[in-house]
């Protein structure tokens, strides 16, 4: 029996606001354990929570850019659960009356569009962190990131393989990159994904029985679970066993998921609207102002970049998908206009991981002296390196190392002559048709003028002198 797989996924957003949801304490990452707390995150009797607009307008944000419909009154709830990274024995979410609904995510695999439903957006904090002693046999647990905003962005069981699952995560990431409302840092859980998987046979429409795959902070895993998921679920139901409706780790050291607990229902979370949160009434007025104010996103981005600028839907694609890429891309277009944007969008892919350390200036700068034959290619790559290591500018590094090209047409000229008349036998079969030896004349300029001849001038130049 063929069967196939229904994946949902559940990405939690971290939202980049100076202080927390419903507290004033800061959200710094890597303070000190326990210095960002106050009587509010800690849950302390009679503290009362106040919401926190920017997290809101954060979360509207990207609400407006999915495409969903916020909803004109939402309502927080209280999601009771004992855990000791839970100070007050319960989180604030939002369950029956979310902020936003019915949005979608459009995503490209192996050339083929699909169109991903999004359920829901709603707001919530973040709970503590347990930290694991190495020596005893306890945990330590640090309240700093309890009440940190968060945005749990909730799809339709509408993905079919892992590679679909990480490019609607890689999507969504994307878009919360370009909205500036998330810093997008995985390794430091600020973005992280749930996964819901379930097998059933083709052409089935029912169901099968899920289990829940947890807080996953990368692509790789996301999609390596997922692939050892279907393999797992696939097994037991070809040996006409159950699958068991649970909660499942991925064990990153052994390359396999792990169960962790049974896998609640919401029932058990015993949701009820919480009595100290007003409900949220969005101000229409408000909701257009910020539907107006949003930047460009990434599929217009791409757009702009296949249309506007004529790049290949490839480099489009790559660019488009890396905020910090493009943003360079369209600052070095827009102050270097004699810049073929061809050869910038190469520029950039080449060596993202530098590009991305730099000022547009930089690189307009660096190619503009390409455009003019000061330097090569190459050696703009070396002089980027030592930009990125140094700090240094580009002109004082190309004076120190001596990298400016001899473009010199006379004195190149002369040294080509020189060369032909030392080698008769080379220039003799290079005119009776071995033009492989024009690597052979161009290097031995290259070598006595130390590397520094323009390449293009001096293949130019033997192809005048050994075609007469």
């Amino acid at each position: 029996m063929e069967f196939e797989a229904v994946i949902g996924l559940e990405i939690h957003a971290e939202l980049l606001t100076a202080s927390k949801i419903f507290c004033g304490c800061a959200t710094t990452f890597g303070a000190p354990p326990n210095t960002q707390v106050c009587e509010v995150c800690l849950g302390m009797p009679g503290s009362l929570p106040v919401l926190n607009k920017k997290a809101l307008e954060f979360a509207l944000k990207m609400a407006l850019a999915t495409d969903c419909r916020v909803n004109p009154e939402s309502v927080f709830a209280r999601k009771n659960y004992f855990y000791p990274d839970l100070p007050k024995g319960y989180q604030i979410s939002q369950y029956e009356l979310p902020l936003a609904e019915h949005g979608h995510l459009d995503i490209k695999v192996n050339g083929a569009a699909r169109r991903i439903g999004i359920t829901r957006i709603h707001m919530e904090e973040d709970a503590g962190k347990l930290i694991h002693s190495e020596s005893r046999p306890v945990s330590f647990v640090d309240f700093n990131r309890t009440g940190v905003p968060l945005i749990e962005i909730v799809s339709e069981p509408e993905m079919r393989t892992p590679e679909e699952a990480v490019e609607y995560f890689k999507g969504l990431r994307n878009i919360l990159l370009y909205l500036e409302i998330c810093d997008g840092n995985m390794e430091e859980g600020s973005v992280r994904c749930d996964a819901n998987i379930s097998l059933r046979p083709v052409g089935q429409t029912e169901f099968g029985t899920k289990a829940e795959l947890k807080n996953m902070n990368s692509f790789r895993f996301v999609k390596a679970a997922l692939e050892y998921e279907i393999k797992r679920q696939r097994a037991l139901l070809a040996a006409g066993r159950e699958i068991v409706q649970e909660t499942r780790l991925w064990d990153t050291a052994a390359n396999q998921t792990v169960s962790m607990r049974g896998k609640e229902e919401a029932h058990d979370y015993r949701y009820f609207p919480d009595p100290d949160l007003v409900p949220i009434r969005i101000d229409p007025e408000w909701l257009e102002t910020l539907r107006k104010n949003l930047p460009k996103l990434p599929e217009a981005v791409r757009i702009s970049f296949h249309t506007d600028y004529g790049l290949p839907e490839y480099d489009a694609e790559v660019l488009s998908s890396n905020k910090t890429l493009a943003h360079h891309f369209l600052g070095t277009a827009t102050k270097f206009p004699n810049i073929h944007p061809k050869q910038l969008s190469n520029w950039i892919m080449d060596d993202p991981i530098s590009i991305s350390t730099i000022t547009p200036e930089i690189s307009g700068n660096l190619l503009t002296l390409v455009e003019k034959g000061t330097i090569s290619r190459n050696q703009a790559k070396e002089v980027l390196k030592e930009v990125v290591a140094t700090g240094k500018n580009p002109e004082v590094i190309i004076k120190a190392k001596g990298l400016a090209q001899i473009s010199d047409t006379g004195a190149l000229e002369t040294a080509a002559q020189e060369i032909i008349q030392a080698h008769p036998k080379e220039a003799a079969d290079f005119r009776a048709g071995k033009t492989k030896l024009m690597g052979f004349f161009v290097g031995q300029l290259m070598k006595q003028t130390k590397g520094q001849a323009n390449p293009q001038l001096a293949n130019e130049i033997f192809q005048r002198l050994l075609g007469q």
